[in-house]
């Protein structure tokens, strides 16, 4: 199982973005050059350090961004967003995500950030939900042109480090206003710009507009745009390169199901083939480790909690029967986490191996009105 190797479902579009990336051989945010042009993006609750931690021990992830950081929590000394920025030396190169409407909160924050080490500020302007757009930080800054590149501005000229903008389309269909805030920010001097390929109205449903991702691309001279959504798999990530000629591109929900995509996509482009995601076993230890640096952030008693999320989906990516999956949920402590997983263990995945290959598996998005989330 261990020589098996994957293959592009189109090898010819496969080829020809290869061909297009090799021009570029790296992607930089001003000075600070990307191992990789692929990024794991921040999803509150998920992309935290243990999960950043296990990534890049996997290989391929070309930077981790925290969990959106308050801005205005930050300055406070808020102990649960101070522990969000924490990093380790495997945590390399290492951006903070931070929300706020306020440029001149916002300024202090990224000021405070620099002097911790961050490596990249990035801004967040893509949040759809209504405790972040209330206060008009996330998608609504896209409603507010002038004063969202302010803001932008005033980060930018308050440090040394690279500073990037996370947004979506627009706000609704009526207002696609993502290429001209690119332009814009190019100018006030961001290094990168990411577009979620949806608008603030969509949130996570329909499809993903790669055509719009392709009019921000086009709209700037030379700062990488990094293209975001439904990228599940290698063949999504090649069509979004595809589609879009972005230079790189950013995974969220399709990095919990499957951890291994940054090192197939380093795979796919340095040989055009990739290795499988882990099997069974893998995954299990995967999630033994995790666990284990949660613990080592948070102590034991919030880890067992705070893990049933993830452990969820682990479980159900492995192919865990009902029964065991309610199990790991329930356990109170460490030692009945563990008790658990040994259970797993014996049991093993239903309809497959433990060493072979697993069905693809994805995470679902929020549903209905963002209003409702």
């Amino acid at each position: 199982m261990n020589d098996l190797r994957l293959h592009p479902s189109r090898p010819e579009e496969s080829e020809r973005v290869r061909t297009r990336l090799r021009l570029c051989t790296f992607v930089s945010y001003g000075p600070l050059v990307l191992p990789f042009r692929t990024l794991l993006s921040p999803l509150a609750g998920f992309t935290n350090l243990p999960f950043r931690r296990v990534v890049h021990e996997l290989g391929g992830l070309g930077l981790g961004t925290t969990d959106l950081v308050n801005a205005r929590g930050l300055l406070a000394g808020s102990e649960k967003t101070l522990r969000l920025i924490a990093t380790h030396p495997i945590d390399r190169p290492f951006s903070v995500q931070i929300f706020g409407g306020e440029a001149s909160i916002m300024r202090d924050a990224a000021q405070l950030l620099e002097a911790r080490g961050v490596d990249s500020i990035d801004i967040n302007m893509g949040c759809p939900v209504p405790k972040v757009v209330k206060t008009g930080a996330g998608a609504s800054l896209m409603c507010h042109a002038d004063a969202a590149t302010e803001l932008v501005k005033a980060v930018v000229e308050a440090v040394h480090v690279p500073v990037t903008v996370k947004m979506r389309l627009g706000w609704d269909a009526s207002q696609l206003t993502a290429p001209r805030f690119a332009r814009e920010f190019e100018q006030v001097g961001v290094a990168a710009v990411a577009i979620h390929g949806r608008t603030r109205a969509q949130g996570f449903s329909g499809t993903v507009n790669r055509d719009g991702i392709r009019q921000v691309v086009e709209a700037v001279d030379s700062i990488p745009v990094i293209a975001n959504g439904d990228i599940r798999s290698v063949d999504d990530a090649i069509s979004m390169y595809d589609e879009t000629g972005c230079q790189a591109i950013s995974i969220g929900r399709g990095a919990l199901a499957n951890p291994w995509i940054f090192r197939q996509l380093a795979e796919w482009e340095s040989t055009g083939d990739w290795s499988p995601a882990g099997s069974f076993n893998d995954r299990l230890l995967l999630m033994r480790t995790q666990f284990r640096y949660l613990q080592e952030w948070v102590g034991e008693e919030t880890a067992v909690s705070a893990f049933r999320k993830m452990s969820h989906w682990y479980t159900k990516a492995m192919r865990v029967g009902p029964a065991l999956r309610h199990a790991v949920q329930s356990a109170k402590t460490g030692e009945e986490f563990e008790q658990v997983l040994q259970e797993i263990a014996l049991a093993g995945p239903r309809g497959a191996t433990k060493d072979g290959l697993l069905p693809d598996f994805e995470i679902p998005v929020p549903s209905g009105p963002n209003e409702h989330w």
